[in-house]
């Protein structure tokens, strides 16, 4: 019976490196750039967020903040999930909140500002696909 090609052993050393792990680690080193470049760190949810809304938030914020959204357990590494392994103390604590739909604000803005800036960047757009509805019509 001949041997069969399915079940070759393939050695570690002739496998690639997945392209995402480079990435992953360049949004990783850019998280623990911005932790020293910023004064402040902010976790904020969304809810369908729209590319381009995000595109004007980001231009309106370009100068002073810079806005991460990746994957949650790249940002919990990039901050530390336990205080041995953070990037600056107390960092840790942040990376429990990072849940659902949820992104990393680094800013040099004061708190309040920041707050305001968010309460007003509020924008309303049309319902999509699978959304429910708001009211009836009959």
């Amino acid at each position: 019976m001949p041997k069969s090609k399915r079940n070759r052993p393939v050695t570690l050393s002739k496998t690639k490196k997945k392209p995402g792990s480079e990435r992953k680690g360049k949004v990783v080193t850019e998280i623990k750039d911005a932790v020293d470049k910023y004064s402040s760190a902010y976790v904020f949810t969304y809810d369908n967020m729209r590319n381009q809304k995000l595109k004007d938030l980001r231009e309106q914020l370009k100068s002073s903040s810079r806005i991460f959204l990746a994957g949650k357990k790249v940002m919990q590494i990039a901050l530390g999930r336990s205080p041995a392994n953070e990037a600056k103390t107390g960092l840790h604590k942040l990376s429990n909140f990072l849940q659902g739909d949820s992104g990393l604000f680094f800013t040099n803005l004061p708190r309040d500002e920041v707050e305001r800036l968010f309460r007003e960047f509020e924008e309303h757009d049309f319902a999509r696909t699978g959304s429910t509805a708001t009211e009836t019509v009959f």
